[in-house]
Formats: C-alpha cells, sequence, structure tokens
C-alpha cells in the first residue's frame, strides 16, 4: 500500500467519522423505569436531554392529585441539575486532561 492509497483511506475514516458524530448527536435515546413513570431522554453522544413523569411516580396512591405545573417544575429542576452536573464534570475532565497532555489538544480525547 502506498501513502497516497493511505492517505486517502485516512480521509474516507475521517468523513464516516464525522458523519457517525453527526447522527450520534440527532439520536434519541430513551430510557425508563417504574414501568414508564419516569422517562429520560439522552443524545447519542450520552448527553442528558430531557425527563418526562407521570403523576404517579409522585403520588402512586392518587396521581390525579398532582397537577400538571407541578410535574412541570419538578421535570425543569432535575434537567437543570442533571445538565450543570454533566457540564461541571466535562469540565473537570477536560481540564485534568489538559494537565496530562500538557495542554495538547488531542481530537477525540475530550
Amino acid at each position: 500500500m502506498n501513502i497516497m492509497n493511505m492517505m486517502q483511506n485516512v480521509q474516507k475514516m475521517q468523513k464516516r467519522l464525522v458523519e457517525a458524530q453527526k447522527e450520534l448527536e440527532s439520536a434519541e435515546i430513551t430510557a425508563q423505569s417504574a414501568g414508564g413513570a419516569v422517562e429520560v431522554v439522552y443524545t447519542g453522544q450520552a448527553k442528558f436531554k430531557r425527563i418526562k413523569i407521570k403523576p404517579e411516580a409522585i403520588n402512586p396512591e392518587n396521581p390525579d392529585s398532582v397537577d400538571t405545573e407541578t410535574i412541570e417544575m419538578l421535570e425543569d429542576l432535575i434537567t437543570e441539575a442533571l445538565m450543570n452536573g454533566t457540564q461541571r464534570a466535562t469540565s473537570e475532565m477536560e481540564a485534568k486532561m489538559k494537565t496530562l497532555t500538557g495542554g495538547i489538544s488531542i481530537p477525540g480525547l475530550f
């Protein structure tokens, strides 16, 4: 295999990686607990996107007693906490990796 073929293969692989990253970014992964009473959605890149909570998750004995505003407020608070946590964890990881790499940015590492 000559250098030109190798370079073409590397370029093809880079293009496929970019396409795969775009697909993962737009993908939605859904998980549930309590028989579907709580549902979370992540991107294919493992980034938290949203949470949905059904009234029976809050008050299983009397789900009709839980109003929509309470559920939405709880969903918003949980979403904000998870997004803040993810952002802080990512920042910590990037800072640690920069100290390990001497500030050199290595694509795909963080």
